[in-house]
């Protein structure tokens, strides 16, 4: 394996690359959170924090366990969370981030932490802000795991976004913008169209790294064993048809990549996702440890209590979909119709369409005949 080490000015480079980036939708959407007064209490998770610059910081959870929680409001160069596990062996990198920016720099988090070989990275899943640094791993000889289809995924979505004319993505999103006629409905095709254009930047911005292991839901759970530590690989349903998490149930920790976004509305807008599915999922996480430390895709360390209010935001949309569903009321015109509770307001929303629009359209695909 190379030597990954790096001078200043590639390291300032690289970290600063996609700063700009940050002022997209994502930066408003996902700010910082400090530790809980459980957490602060939980002797499995450090006080203080490995490394800290801003856009991601890592913070040691568990006995070589490690998670990496981004600030997108800093800079948008990881946007997701990750971590990475240490064992006595070897060590495993989860998320290829936004950018090569944020894979290399989880990488150096890594090796402030141990010199151990790296065994491999994991794609917890194939979004662009999870996957889009993979360019970093892949050119340093990193394996790169993740579910069997993401590779193909990556291709299909944001190869086809560096090929084609950036109009023909963002043209429906004006075009819809254009020709909203009421307040709400602008709102809404306005918070769409900033979504896609910070997806679009993300995709132009990068070289696609593909995964070179492909991990096959039929043989999974798969156990990893990197000395002293053992974590177990799941594929788990719901919400992009390539999600991938990560336990380690010696300590009573999962990362969950976006099957969980803690203090946040979930993004539901893959064609593959399922929200049936996905409601199985967090009743299989509702069933670990109540003493579980959840690392979500986006958001701060959370526990059980995320996992509760996640399925009942799903059960509100899903029920003011059933009425409107029953009254007769069109696809698009439900989509514009959801309202947030009070109990929820506090709650961001990252894109309308990308959030409330598409969980319902997939209830609506559900419920039909």
């Amino acid at each position: 394996m190379h030597d990954h080490t790096s001078g200043t000015s590639r390291r300032s480079f690289l970290l600063g690359g996609l700063s700009s980036l940050a002022a997209g939708a994502f930066a408003d959407i996902f700010p910082p959170a400090a530790l809980s007064a459980a957490q602060l209490a939980d002797t499995r998770i450090s006080k203080t924090l490995l490394i800290d610059h801003g856009f991601a910081s890592v913070r040691q959870i568990g006995a070589g366990v490690y998670a990496t929680i981004s600030d997108p409001s800093k800079g948008a160069q990881t946007t997701c969370n990750g971590g990475f596990l240490v064992g006595k062996d070897s060590a495993f990198l989860i998320e290829g981030f936004n950018s090569p920016a944020g894979a290399f720099f989880q990488f150096d988090a890594l090796r402030l932490a141990t010199e151990v070989p790296i065994k491999a990275a994991l794609d917890t899943h194939f979004h662009y802000d999870h996957s889009m640094g993979n360019e970093f791993y892949i050119g340093h000889n990193i394996s790169l795991w993740a579910h069997r289809d993401t590779a193909r995924r990556i291709t299909e979505t944001y190869g086809a976004m560096q090929t084609k004319p950036s109009e023909e993505t963002l043209g429906p999103f004006e075009k819809r913008l254009k020709d909203a006629k009421t307040h709400l409905a602008r709102a809404h095709a306005q918070s769409d169209l900033n979504a896609m254009s910070e997806i679009l930047a993300s995709a132009k911005a990068s070289r696609l790294g593909l995964p070179n292991r492909p991990l096959d839901p039929a043989e999974m759970p798969l156990t990893l064993d990197i000395g002293g530590l053992s974590a177990i690989l799941e594929h788990q349903p719901g919400h992009s048809g390539t999600d991938i998490i990560v336990r380690v149930p010696d300590q009573n920790i999962v990362f969950t990549g976006d099957l969980l976004f803690q203090g946040k509305y979930p993004v539901t807008f893959d064609p593959q996702a399922s929200i049936s599915a996905w409601r199985k999922t967090l009743d299989h996480f509702a069933s670990f440890d109540k003493d579980t430390i959840f690392v979500p895709g986006h958001g701060q360390l959370c526990g059980q209590e995320a996992i509760a209010t996640t399925l009942a935001i799903f059960d509100d949309i899903a029920e003011q979909a059933d009425k409107l569903f029953h009254a007769g009321t069109s696809l698009a015109e439900a989509k514009d119709l959801y309202v947030v509770p009070a109990r929820f307001k506090h709650y961001p929303i990252w894109s309308w369409g990308f959030v409330i629009g598409s969980a319902i359209e997939l209830l609506y695909a559900e419920w039909r005949p």
